[in-house]
Parts: C-alpha cells; sequence; structure tokens
C-alpha cells in the first residue's frame, strides 16, 4: 500500500500539472476561438483521439502481465511482451490510419465540420495514431517508475500551453490550435520512449504477434477484451462528444466538452487510480481484493467532496475560465462530476477484475451501458440538451459500476466454492501420524 500511495502520488501530482496546465489553454482557446468555432476545435480533437482510442491497443498492461515474469524485468518475457506491444502499436497504425481517411471523407454527413478543417481533421488524426505510447508507459510502470513516467508525461500540457501561446499570438483560429496540440502528441510520445528506452534497451528484432501467444494460450483473448474495454472509455468520452456534436451541432459540442473537462476531471484521476493499481494487483493477487477495497473507500470520499466542490464553483469556473456563453452549460458540468465521481470508485473494482483475468467480464460489464448511453443520446438531447447528455453519462458510469461490484461478489463466491472443493478432495490424514 506504501509503494502504491507513492505512486499514484507521483500519478496525481503529474494529474494536478495537467490540470492547472489544461485550464490555462481552456482560457485561450475558447476566449480566442468562440463557443461555435471551439466547437470544430473539440470535434477534431476528440475525433483524433477517439479514432486512436479505437485502433490502440492497451499494451501497457501486457508488458505489465506478460513482462512481470522475466527476471528482474530483464528476461526474454520482457523482451517478447515488449515486440508483441510493438507489434501491435504498427497494427493500430495502419488499420486506424485507413480508419481516419474514411471517416473524414465521410465526415460532411455526420458532423457539422467546414470543408476547409477536413484535411486538418485527418492530419490530426495521423499524427495521434503515430503518437501512441502505451508500450513505453508500459515498460516504466512495470518497474514502478511512475516519477519519470510523470516527468515525461509533463511535456505534453507544457507543450499545449506553449502553443496555445503562440496560436494567439501569430494563428487565432482553429488551425493553430490543433497544430498546437498535434506538437504536443509528439513531443510527449518521443519523451516517453527516450525514457523508457534508458530504461530497458528496445530490441525491435523481437517484434512480433506469435510468440507471446505462442507461451500464453490466452493472450489474444486478453488482448482482445482490453483493447475493447479501452474503446468503450473512448466511446463513453470522445465518441460522446462527436455524437453530441451530430445531433445538437458545433456549439453544443463545444459547451458540452467545457463541461465534461472541468466536471470531469474524476475520470482522470479514476484513470490515474487504475493505472497505479493494476500493477500492485498483479504482483500481489493474495491481498489484490483489499487492496481494490480500501481504494474503492477512499475514492467515495474523494468523490463525494469533488462534486460539492463542483456545485460551490462550477458556475464561477465557467465564467472565468471560459467565457459568459459557456455559464448555461453548469448543469451539465455539475451531473457529469456526479458521473466522475462514480468512476473515481469503480476505478480499482474494474482494475481488480481485469488483473484476476476477468477482463471479458469487465468489458461486458462496460459495454451494455455504454451502447445504451450513446443509443439514447439524440432523445436525450432533444429532452434537456447538454443536461440530458450528461444523464447519458451519468446513467451508464453507475449501471457499469454497479456492474463491477456484482462481478466481484459472484467471483468472489467462485473461489469460494473451490476453495471448498479442495478441501472436501483432500485425503484424511492417517491417524497414525496425528
Amino acid at each position: 500500500m506504501k509503494r502504491l500511495f507513492t505512486n499514484m502520488g507521483w500519478l496525481l501530482g503529474g494529474r494536478g500539472f495537467n490540470a492547472v496546465m489544461s485550464l490555462v489553454y481552456l482560457y485561450l482557446a475558447t476566449h480566442t476561438l468562440g463557443i461555435e468555432h471551439f466547437g470544430y476545435f473539440a470535434l477534431i480533437v476528440a475525433l483524433g483521439q477517439a479514432i486512436t482510442g479505437l485502433a490502440n491497443f492497451q499494451t501497457w498492461q501486457f508488458i505489465v502481465r506478460w513482462g512481470a515474469a522475466g527476471e528482474a524485468g530483464l528476461g526474454r518475457n520482457l523482451r517478447d511482451a515488449t515486440g508483441f506491444a510493438i507489434a501491435l502499436d504498427l497494427l493500430s497504425v495502419v488499420m486506424g490510419t485507413i480508419v481516419a481517411a474514411l471517416v473524414t471523407w465521410t465526415a460532411q454527413s455526420w458532423l457539422p465540420l467546414p470543408d476547409d478543417l477536413l484535411w486538418l481533421t485527418f492530419g490530426y488524426c495521423v499524427v495521434s495514431l503515430l503518437s501512441i505510447r502505451t508500450t513505453p508507459t508500459g515498460l516504466l510502470r512495470l518497474r514502478f517508475k511512475f516519477a519519470t513516467a510523470t516527468a515525461a508525461e509533463a511535456v505534453q500540457p507544457a507543450i499545449r500551453v506553449t502553443g496555445a501561446v503562440l496560436a494567439v499570438l501569430f494563428m487565432p483560429n482553429v488551425t493553430g490550435f490543433i497544430l498546437a496540440w498535434a506538437a504536443s502528441e509528439i513531443a510527449v510520445a518521443a519523451a516517453l520512449w527516450v525514457a523508457a528506452a534508458r530504461l530497458h534497451p528496445i530490441d525491435l528484432s523481437h517484434t512480433s504477434l506469435r510468440r507471446i501467444p505462442a507461451q500464453h494460450p490466452d493472450a489474444w483473448r486478453f488482448v482482445w477484451s482490453t483493447n475493447m474495454s479501452g474503446s468503450l472509455t473512448i466511446a463513453g468520452k470522445q465518441v460522446m462528444i462527436l455524437l453530441v456534436g451530430t445531433f445538437g451541432g458545433a456549439a453544443l459540442a463545444g459547451g458540452f466538452r467545457v463541461a465534461a473537462q472541468l466536471g470531469q476531471a474524476l475520470v482522470s484521476l479514476a484513470q490515474t487510480v487504475s493505472k497505479a493499481i493494476f500493477p500492485e494487483l498483479v504482483h500481489a493477487k493474495d491481498n489484490a481484493l483489499v487492496m481494490a477495497r480500501r481504494m474503492a473507500n477512499i475514492a467515495l470520499l474523494a468523490g463525494v467532496i469533488a462534486v460539492l466542490v463542483a456545485l460551490l464553483f462550477g458556475r464561477w469556473a465557467l465564467e472565468m475560465i471560459a467565457q459568459e456563453d459557456f455559464s448555461a452549460y453548469y448543469w451539465a458540468m455539475v451531473i457529469l462530476s456526479i458521473a466522475g465521481a462514480i468512476e473515481l470508485i469503480g476505478a480499482s473494482l474494474e482494475s481488480l477484475l481485469v488483473s484476476a483475468g476477468r477482463a471479458l467480464t469487465a468489458f461486458t460489464v462496460r459495454a451494455i451501458p455504454t451502447v445504451l448511453a450513446l443509443v439514447l443520446l439524440d432523445t436525450a438531447i432533444d429532452w434537456n440538451g447538454a443536461k440530458g447528455a450528461a444523464f447519458a453519462v451519468l446513467g451508464s458510469s453507475a449501471l457499469a459500476v454497479i456492474g463491477f461490484y456484482v462481478a466481484i461478489l459472484n467471483l468472489q463466491q467462485i473461489r469460494l466454492d473451490i476453495s471448498e472443493e479442495d478441501r472436501a478432495r483432500a485425503p484424511e490424514p492417517d491417524p497414525s501420524e496425528r
């Protein structure tokens, strides 16, 4: 637990720095672009991140799971796990580029984007794909080098703020801010790869899609389960913004994006908790349940505090950080903050399921509410605009966390039944040996 809280401290410190920087570039972007053009910007960023998230495999989990068996983290298992992760990253880039081309080619039929921004949109999607960085992140987390990872990841918000300032001065339009975001993606990916290579030399000769599956028969099932779970996380955030733009227009997408960024900061915190706790759950299977329960209790308290902060200071934050036009999204922000608090509680529960080899169960539990929210989104927006969309997110988060809790109870019951069967099958001790 001490190491877990130390690692979480580094991750949260990085998140804190990112949060402060995000307020700066959010202020610059909203005041420079206005609500409609900020909506264009939000849609382009959401599309790039959605395609990258859908195509990207959660390779950091593969390295933590299969690389941990290598002697002192330097054995052949780690080289094979890294090679498998790199091969999957290359596959993600190829698949994602094809999807990006198809999506941007058809974007005008379903997204409120002007013609002159389509090539910019495609370019940002490609840059996001080339900047996939889950493999070097996994190498750092395997060795619990969270401080190094945090320092490398701090490059992204720093470059974004610098780029946003340059955009305000020299290119105060959507293109200028997208170029700043693209530069930050490239910079943070390069920083993480350099940090990981210093810790463990990258051997490209082990790049293969066959070695790990040959050693672990359940490898592809784990790969696809974690990929689909990651895709659902993206769908719950980026695809939601895209569909808000589709059904409600660019201005509504821009307002919802600001409300989500301020109100769902807890979702980022939930992801931080998940990233910190997953390696610990893999290494300490016997104490995994106790560790996850403690984290859920702490998350409950943090979530309540964060929702109260959103209620008391949310309207002021929207008016000061964004513009007066964005203040109408106050209640959407509050609702999304409640959803974020629920996600924070569920983060350790979801990680517990994945670490126990139940990635498919975690995916199924997440999939049903997410799909339901996306299907009902158009009706929710017609009913109450941005607040309706926020309620769709809230319902999805609540159902998913309830599902995680029920799945863990079932997992405990299964383990209890197996233990009782083992005791029943054990031979009676010889009376003469007593």
